[in-house]
C-alpha cells in the first residue's frame, strides 16, 4: 500500500480540529492587520499623507508582512522536515500572536512620530515569518494523517482557517463599528481585537499541543536512521531536484491569492473610498461572505477526490477571472445586497482553487523535502501575489479613476494559472507514505505510485 493507514474517524477528526482551530486563530492575526490597514492604519500612522495615499503606505506595510512569508517557509520547513511538524506549528502560533497583541499596544504617529510606523512594520514582519511557516506545517500534519482516497477533503480543512480567521476578525471590527462612534473606534476601539489575540492564542496552544506527530514523517525519520544516509538540507534539494514542482504550485497560487485579497481586503478600500459608504457595507459584505466560503471550502476539497485536483483548480480559476468584472460592476451599484452578493459569488469561485490546493500541494513532494517544497512554493507566489494585491489595485484605481483595470489585473492571473494548473499533471490518489522502501511522491508530480501503476 502507499499511504500509511489512517487514523479511525475520530482521530483524523480530533487532528483535523486541532488543525483548523490553531489556523484560524493565525489567520485570524493576519487579516486583522489587512482590515487594520484598509480602516484605520492610514489615519493613525501615517495621516500626514491624502486618503488614497495613505492608504497606500498603509497597504505597503502590509505587503512587507508578505516579503518574511518566504523566509518564514524556508525555516519552518527546513526544521519541519528536519525535526517534525507538530513542534514548529505550536511555534508559529507563538510567534504570530505575540506580535498580534504588541501591535495593540503600540503608539501611533500622533505620539511618537516615525517610530511608529517603523516598530508596526518590524511587527508585521514577525507576522509574516510565522505564517510563512504556519500553512505548510498545518496543511501537512492532515495530510500525512489521512489516506489518499479523502486526502482532498480532510485537508481542506486546514484551509478553512483562513476564511475562518477573516470571518472572526472582521466580525470582531463590525460589532466594535455597530457599538461605537467612528471617533471612539479610531481613539481605541480598534486596539480591541489585537489585544483579544493573546486570549485566543492560549486556547490555540491548548489545542495544538494535542496533536501527534505525522506518521508518515516519523516512518521516514526512521527508514534513514536505520540506513544511516546522510541526509541533505530540504531546501538545497528542493531547489535542486524539485524546481519544476515549485514553479507549478507558485503559478497555481498566483490567481488564487491575488483574487482573494481583492475581494476581501481591496473590496474595503473602494466602498468606503470612491463609493463613500459607510464601512460596515464592506465589512458585512466580506463577513457574510466568508461565512458561505468556509462551509464551500471542504466541498472542492470533497470534490477534488472525486474528479481530480486539476478540473476542480482550473474551474475556480476560470470562474474567478470572469466573475472579476460582474464583481466591481455589482459593487458600482452601492446597493448593500448586491455588495454581498458580489463577494460570496467571488468567495465561493476562490474556494474552487482554495479547497484542493492543501491536498495538491502536498501531493507534489516527497515526504523528506514536503515541508520545504510546498512551504516555497506557496510563500514565493503570496509576494507577488496577495502581498501587492491590494496596493496594485489601489494604485490601478488611483492612477486610472476606474476598476476595469483592477478586473483585467486578476484576469490577468488567472491567466498564468490556468498555465500552470494545465502543465501539471493530475495528482489525485499519490501515496504519501513508504512503500517497498520507496517515497511514491519523491516522483514529479502525477507519476504513478508502485501500486498504481
Amino acid at each position: 500500500m502507499t499511504d500509511t493507514p489512517a487514523p479511525p474517524r475520530g482521530g483524523i477528526a480530533r487532528i483535523v480540529a486541532a488543525s483548523l482551530v490553531g489556523t484560524t486563530i493565525e489567520w485570524y492575526d493576519f487579516f486583522l492587520y489587512t482590515s487594520a490597514a484598509a480602516l484605520v492604519f492610514n489615519k493613525l500612522f501615517f495621516p500626514t499623507s491624502d486618503p488614497l495615499t495613505g492608504t497606500l503606505l498603509s497597504f505597503a506595510t502590509y505587503a512587507i508582512g508578505f516579503v518574511a512569508r518566504p523566509l518564514g517557509g524556508l525555516i519552518f520547513g527546513h526544521f519541519g522536515d528536519r525535526v517534525g511538524r507538530k513542534r514548529l506549528l505550536v511555534l508559529s502560533l507563538l510567534l504570530m500572536g505575540g506580535a498580534t497583541a504588541l501591535m495593540g499596544l503600540l503608539p501611533t504617529y500622533a505620539t511618537i512620530g516615525v517610530a511608529a510606523p517603523l516598530l508596526l512594520t518590524a511587527l508585521r514582519l514577525v507576522q509574516g515569518f510565522a505564517l510563512g511557516g504556519e500553512w505548510g506545517g498545518a496543511v501537512l500534519i492532515v495530510s500525512e494523517h489521512g489516506d489518499a482516497a479523502r486526502r482532498g477533503f480532510w485537508a481542506s480543512w486546514p484551509q478553512c482557517g483562513a476564511p475562518g480567521g477573516n470571518l472572526l476578525a472582521t466580525a470582531v471590527l463590525a460589532l466594535l463599528a455597530a457599538v461605537q462612534s467612528d471617533e471612539a473606534f479610531l481613539a481605541w476601539g480598534w486596539r480591541v481585537p489585537f489585544l483579544l489575540s493573546g486570549l485566543l492564542v492560549l486556547i490555540g496552544l491548548w489545542v495544538r499541543l494535542s496533536v501527534t506527530e505525522s506518521p508518515v514523517f516519523l516512518a521516514a525519520a526512521r527508514r534513514d536512521e536505520l540506513a544511516g544516509a546522510p541526509r541533505r538540507a530540504p531546501v538545497v534539494q528542493v531547489l535542486r531536484e524539485h524546481w519544476r514542482e515549485v514553479l507549478i504550485a507558485m503559478g497555481a497560487r498566483l490567481a488564487e491569492n491575488v483574487s482573494y485579497y481583492v475581494i476581501t481586503a481591496f473590496i474595503l478600500v473602494y466602498v468606503t473610498g470612491p463609493l463613500a459608504l459607510p464601512k460596515a457595507v464592506g465589512l458585512n459584505a466580506v463577513l457574510i461572505g466568508s461565512v458561505v466560503h468556509f462551509v464551500t471550502i471542504p466541498l472542492w476539497g470533497a470534490l477534488s477526490d472525486r474528479i481530480g485536483r486539476r478540473a476542480v483548480y482550473l474551474l475556480g480559476t476560470v470562474g474567478v477571472g470572469v466573475w472579476g468584472f460582474a464583481f466591481f460592476a455589482l459593487l458600482d451599484t452601492r446597493s448593500a445586497a448586491l455588495i454581498v452578493l458580489a463577494a460570496t459569488v467571488g468567495l465561493v469561485l476562490h474556494g474552487a482553487m482554495y479547497g484542493p490546493q492543501a491536498a495538491f500541494f502536498a501531493e507534489l513532494f516527497g515526504t523528506r523535502v514536503r515541508y520545504s517544497g510546498a512551504s516555497i512554493g506557496y510563500q514565493l507566489a503570496s509576494i507577488l501575489a496577495g502581498g501587492l494585491a491590494p496596493l496594485i489595485a489601489t494604485a490601478l484605481l488611483q492612477r486610472f479613476a476606474s476598476t476595469v483595470p483592477v478586473a483585467l489585473y486578476v484576469a490577468a492571473t488567472c491567466v498564468v494559472t490556468l498555465v500552470a494548473v494545465w502543465c501539471a499533471r493530475e495528482t489525485r490518489g499519490i501515496g504519501l507514505g513508504e512503500s517497498a522502501g520507496e517515497d511514491p511522491t519523491d516522483a514529479p508530480a502525477g507519476r504513478p505510485s508502485p501500486a498504481q501503476a
